[in-house]
């Protein structure tokens, strides 16, 4: 991440509020590069974030070069690098220790509560459809069958959380030079 503002445009700025600018790199010009980019038909790659990746791991490993590594946080729409990327295990369990005091607490903690309207089923051709939920309140929860409901943990919330920032979209290689041209005319 330390790469991703290395080519925004340099602007005055007060950041203390007394009169005395500093000159700062623009951030906010990026949100201009997402609509050029989601209005593009470019094909991606889907990727699954493992245990141990990095940003910069997968840029070396589509792009042959870790600078690029805002180019996958770009692509995805990450603005946090740490808290937007897929925690590591010893990180996402200090995490929710952090927020919630233990994990104990965090797994004996209701989140919210679920109605199953839908399991998950597998069609005769094998077609996996899956189980969806809705959030519902607790006294629509008290009100459903034993297998239409579940209690979701505070632990399970943030892990399910964590999970979904797995998978990521990476920008094809053949479309990399015209996204970075297009990125430095810009910033110009």
């Amino acid at each position: 991440m330390a790469h991703f503002f290395n080519n925004f445009p340099l602007v005055q700025y007060d950041i203390e509020k007394t009169n005395r600018f500093n000159t700062v790199q623009n951030p906010l010009l990026r949100f201009k590069l997402l609509d050029i980019l989601q209005n593009r038909s470019a094909l991606y790659y889907e990727h699954i974030v493992e245990e141990g990746q990095s940003a910069q791991f997968i840029a070396n490993r589509y792009y042959q070069d870790v600078t690029l590594d805002w180019v996958i946080y770009l692509v995805n729409d990450i603005q946090d690098p740490i808290y937007g990327w897929p925690l590591d295990y010893q990180v996402f369990t200090e995490f929710v220790k952090s927020k919630y005091g233990s994990i104990e607490s965090a797994l004996n903690t209701v989140h919210h509560y679920e109605w199953i309207y839908q399991d998950q089923q597998v069609l005769f051709d094998g077609t996996l459809i899956p189980e969806d939920t809705i959030t519902v309140d607790a006294t629509t929860y008290a009100s459903l069958g034993v297998n239409e409901k579940r209690e979701v943990s505070n632990y399970t919330y943030e892990e399910r959380e964590n999970e979904k920032k797995r998978q990521i979209k990476i920008l094809q290689r053949e479309y990399l030079d015209q996204f970075l041209a297009e990125a430095e005319s810009i910033f110009e």
